[in-house]
């Protein structure tokens, strides 16, 4: 037993996997200046191709100012940035068309791009979304075939070395990477990865399969496909997994960028510390639960009527790090484990081979942190830190949007 509690404790306060959340006022002053230096400096740019004003977008779309100070408010929290930040996030937000980004699409579902389209009743953060200067998307744009080809040329010369690359899906390495091929010239997913990465400020993995390979990776793997930080070599890269990837996150990764210059703090799997220093089963609203012994046992029963914990029906909160139980999905509304099914662990390495399965946690042969099958609260718990203020500050912003909107705007 005290071999497995030590266990958990080095798992959870390992360096990668703490999250740092008081660095000190040397530290923020610092920064604070370094960000006020930077978005001054924005300010004298003109847009780049997206002139689109956030202030006009927010009015039509029936969001007032001070909402959006509060949104600010709770994206500075998210971010881990003392409250003295919010000016500079609000004024971050509104400058994201001097950020070109170039979107490359590879051996995925599309899954991520379709979380970035969301835009029914449209929350701050897909907003702001639509707001950055989305230089090339080849799912996205009108242009095809050689026009398409062009655009993108034409994007690479005039943002060198500037542009953020986001890129979505897996890289097939087979074959001499001949199971994904783009364009006439037949040129790999590998190659046109690595020449469009080549001039890039900063490359940015979006989604599961981006990250770590997702299901294109799953065994047998017949294409040989892997992740971007696999190929990438030299060049700053963040991962931001997730099946799909959460907008709130991606607009997190821009803003830091926007007010920084530079990447967020990362962990050792390249992911933002802000979004996936949390481990899921902290934060879970069937917790307490957990905590009281309380489990579905198998679907439809009692214990599913009443929302009980999903852990032995093979939830993988235990095992996984991501704030979507804080940020959730559809505007904030829900989440996987909100509605009934137990989280499959998307955020992690290798997900679709470990984790992406419904059965009892006793019938997995995968290695939990405290030995691999269904223990009690006293073998578990260990009172971890949570994130719950950040996440109440965040709801509390959508819910009050949400409401206005559904009141015709009144306060």
């Amino acid at each position: 037993m005290a071999d497995r509690i030590e266990g958990v404790k080095k798992l959870f306060t390992s360096k990668s996997a703490r999250v740092e959340t008081n660095k000190g006022d040397a530290y923020y002053e610092k920064l604070f200046e370094k960000c006020q230096a930077r978005i001054e400096e924005l300010k004298t740019q003109q847009p780049i191709n997206n002139r689109l004003d956030i202030t006009d977008v927010l009015e039509m779309q029936g969001i007032e100012r001070r909402d959006f100070l509060k949104w600010a408010s709770a994206v500075t929290g998210m971010l881990m940035l003392p409250a003295s930040f919010t000016p500079l996030v609000a004024d971050a937000a509104l400058l994201m068309n001097r950020a070109p980004v170039i979107w490359l699409e590879l051996s995925d579902c599309a899954g991520n791009s379709e979380a970035l389209l969301r835009s029914d009743g449209p929350q701050i953060d897909e907003i702001v979304l639509d707001i950055i200067s989305l230089e090339f998307h080849e799912t996205l744009q009108a242009a095809s075939g050689h026009q398409a080809e062009k655009q993108l040329e034409d994007a690479m010369e005039t943002f060198k070395d500037k542009y953020l690359l986001f890129v979505e899906g897996a890289v097939p390495l087979g074959m001499n990477g001949q199971f994904g091929t783009i364009g006439a010239s037949g040129e790999t997913m590998h190659d046109h990865l690595l020449r469009v990465a080549k001039h890039a400020a900063a490359v940015v993995a979006v989604g599961s399969c981006a990250t770590f390979g997702g299901v294109p990776a799953a065994a047998p793997n017949p294409t040989g496909a892997v992740g971007v930080m696999d190929v990438i070599q030299g060049k700053p890269l963040i991962n931001i997994p997730a099946c799909p990837a959460n907008p709130a996150n991606m607009v997190g990764v821009i803003l830091h960028y926007i007010l920084t210059g530079q990447v967020p703090e990362l962990d050792s799997l390249l992911r933002p510390k802000f979004a996936f220093g949390y481990r899921i089963h902290d934060n879970c609203e069937r917790r307490a639960h957990f905590d009281a012994g309380e489990y579905v046992e198998e679907w439809g029963d009692e214990g599913a009527k009443n929302n009980f914990c999903l852990y032995k029906v093979g939830c993988k909160g235990p095992m996984t790090f991501n704030n979507c139980s804080i940020v959730r999905y559809n505007e904030g509304v829900n989440w996987p484990v909100g509605v009934g099914r137990g989280c499959i662990g998307c955020s992690e390495p290798d997900f679709w081979d470990k984790y992406a399965y419904e059965r009892p946690m006793a019938d997995a042969k995968i290695k939990a942190p405290t030995g691999g099958v269904e223990k009690t609260v006293d073998e578990f718990g260990l009172g971890l830190l949570t994130a719950a203020g950040i996440g109440i500050g965040i709801h509390a912003v959508a819910s009050a949007v949400a409401g206005k909107k559904e009141d015709g705007g009144e306060a």
